[in-house]
């Protein structure tokens, strides 16, 4: 069986030299090329008719956003001039200023990749408060800024941090919108846990440039003092999830899965229930356990395979 060819994140190109050294170059070259060729590529026609296209070569970057709130972001897209639709990622929430200094650039790496081989524009922005803006010593004089506290459980304030999070979203795509490789209508917004939150407080807004809206794991408050199945205030939540919907046109895909135990079923059912009852437009799926811990489902390569299928197929049907 032949192995297939290694997707390359960034074409290489080989400058032409001049002279018999030159000569000697391109023939080496082309040597090398040819061996790699053999290696890799379908050695029989039976092989050639059924092997898979090769996936499109992508580019990976980090770049530093100009917003309001200057926030850097992980960005992957497909190679080339575009233009080509944009997928908005929100990751999660850390609430100790230590442990937001330390963020992952990119929680769902993979993720990612998978939408941008779909021939999506990815950009997934840090946000206010995480990287090197997340020290906070005021003894020291040093003020982070975070807008996605909640206040104290017997009155969180759950509805005013999403929506901290989709003024993030609408200042990056103010500012990626003048970009000639990006379409600037028809946005995806995906996001997780906190960031799943922040992207259905978005969807109540009904930005006209937002075709769809998909989370994973979204909520706040879950798993206070580090107790499983320990939300902060779930009434309040459903509470808030109700107030979202009331407004909220956009459509949205949610997942969650049995093993979750930041919203676990009983949780993630009942804000449906509540977003859906007061007009909100949400399909929602709740999936087997996964792992030890569901809620990471969109961190970890292996769930793409159980994710991505819904998610082709909500796309598909927005078309």
């Amino acid at each position: 069986m032949c192995k297939s060819a290694p997707r390359l994140l960034n074409p290489i190109a080989l400058r032409p030299t001049n002279g018999r050294l030159g000569q000697q170059k391109r023939r080496l070259a082309a040597s090398i090329v040819s061996c790699w060729l053999a290696a890799f590529l379908p050695c029989s026609a039976q092989d050639a008719a059924t092997a898979s296209p090769p996936a499109p070569p992508l580019v990976e970057e980090v770049w530093g956003l100009p917003l309001p709130l200057p926030s850097i972001a992980y960005v992957v897209h497909p190679a080339g001039k575009g233009p080509f639709p944009l997928v908005i990622m929100n990751h999660g929430v850390a609430m100790d200023p230590k442990e937001r200094s330390f963020f992952p650039l990119v929680e769902f790496r993979d993720a990612a990749f998978w939408f941008a081989r779909r021939g999506y524009f990815v950009v997934a922005p840090a946000g206010p408060g995480y990287g090197a803006a997340g020290l906070d010593m005021p003894e020291r004089g040093i003020h982070g800024v975070f807008f996605q506290k909640i206040g104290k459980c017997s009155n969180p304030n759950f509805r005013d941090a999403g929506l901290a999070v989709a003024t993030t979203d609408l200042w990056t795509i103010k500012y990626l919108s003048s970009r000639k490789d990006v379409v600037a209508d028809n946005i995806i917004i995906v996001g997780q846990s906190a960031g799943g939150w922040g992207s259905i407080a978005l969807a109540s807004q009904n930005p006209s440039m937002i075709k769809a809206v998909i989370v994973f794991a979204a909520g706040r408050g879950g798993r206070v003092d580090g107790k499983p199945n320990n939300n902060c205030n779930p009434d309040k939540l459903v509470e808030a999830t109700a107030e979202f919907g009331r407004t909220a046109r956009v459509p949205m895909l949610w997942i969650y899965t049995q093993n979750d135990s930041y919203f676990g079923p009983d949780l993630s059912r009942r804000m449906h229930e509540a977003f859906v009852g007061a007009g909100g437009n949400a399909e929602y799926h709740l999936l087997g356990p996964f792992g030890n811990e569901g809620h990471g489902l969109i961190d970890a390569p292996e769930g793409v395979a159980i994710w991505s299928p819904l998610v082709s197929q909500f796309l598909d049907r927005l078309r």
